[in-house]
């Protein structure tokens, strides 16, 4: 059997423990240092940016870092690593502000003259039926109309059996004061109505 030796921790001399302890107290005073430099430097540019003038990095109450990143600066400025590893972000400047854009101005129309209203074939009809003393058909109204410009046909193929349809349902909704009088078959004179 082999026996084993325990192996005891090895004393570390009295010297290095305290020039490890002196230099955990150096690096502290220089990170105290540090430190004031820094929230002098934060004094400084809050009176640039208020407008105050120090004599000197006692002159103001140094300020407290407003983020973690300005916080996170050493004394060149530079960035340190923040907690996890990872760089703090930089502070950006914010950009002027865009100029205001000029109202555009309204575009103001000129007022299109009121057009002549267009006469329906219903109503020239009826005006050139009250103006003939005889009873006339849906044709020669038709023909009446366009000679006396009052309505022509907008290219369509029987106005005249469109006007005499428009007759006979106004006939048939008004009655006795209709604009039309069925004389006879496809025969029409002015009514009490016209």
């Amino acid at each position: 059997m082999s026996s084993t030796k325990s192996k005891s921790p090895a004393k570390k001399p009295a010297s290095a423990v305290r020039s490890a302890k002196a230099a955990i107290d150096a690096a502290a005073k220089a990170r105290k240092a540090a430190a004031s430099e820094i929230q002098a430097r934060i004094a400084r540019l809050d009176a640039e940016i208020t407008g105050t003038e120090t004599d000197g990095p006692d002159a103001a109450t140094p300020a407290t870092p407003a983020t973690a990143a300005e916080a996170a600066k050493d004394a060149n400025g530079a960035n340190v690593p923040a907690k996890g590893g990872k760089r703090a972000k930089t502070p950006t400047t914010a950009k002027p502000p865009k100029p205001a854009k000029e109202p555009k101005a309204a575009k103001v129309k000129a007022p299109k003259p009121p057009k002549a209203k267009r006469v329906s074939c219903l109503d020239a009809a009826a005006m050139v039926i009250a103006e003939s003393k005889v009873p006339m058909r849906a044709t020669e109204m038709i023909a009446a109309m366009q000679a006396k410009h009052l309505w022509s046909s907008p290219e369509g193929k029987t106005p005249e059996a469109t006007l005499y349809a428009a007759i006979i349902r106004e006939i048939a909704a008004k009655g006795n004061a209709a604009r039309f009088k069925k004389h006879d078959r496809g025969v029409f004179v002015a009514g009490k109505g016209a």
